[in-house]
């Protein structure tokens, strides 16, 4: 899991950064101030995701893999892309239909994030 999820992460960081950048010099004039929120707000979350991913990758391999680390990785990963994709497009293209898949990418960040807490909680019952 390490090396896959932690790239996975990596690149992710790398576009979060790059969207960020479009959104602040590209979208500034094209967009309303709303709009430009949402964009950022997407990015913000996408960054989240990507960090919290290389997290996880890094703590599977601190307490030798998890079958539940795994689920939690994959979870957040598909979560921040739908979270952070759905925004992305509703500030561009104005598709406000989209505003209903966000919350989806939010619930399944949520349940990742629920998992790797289950990994690490068994990890400190395993090690005492």
């Amino acid at each position: 899991m390490f090396p896959k999820y932690f790239l996975m992460g990596a690149v992710n960081a790398a576009i979060a950064i790059a969207l960020g950048a479009f959104g602040a010099h590209g979208l500034e004039d094209r967009i309303t101030d709303h709009y430009l929120d949402v964009f950022e707000t997407g990015v913000r979350y996408h960054m989240y995701g990507a960090l919290g991913l290389m997290l996880v990758a890094v703590m599977d391999k601190l307490i030798g893999g998890s079958r539940k680390a795994a689920i939690g990785g994959r979870l957040i990963f598909a979560g921040t892309l739908i979270f952070s994709l759905s925004l992305y497009i509703l500030a561009t293209a104005g598709i406000t239909q989209l505003g209903m898949v966000t919350p989806i990418g939010g619930l399944a960040m949520l349940t990742g994030w629920g998992f790797v807490i289950a990994a690490a909680a068994n990890a400190m019952k395993t090690k005492q």
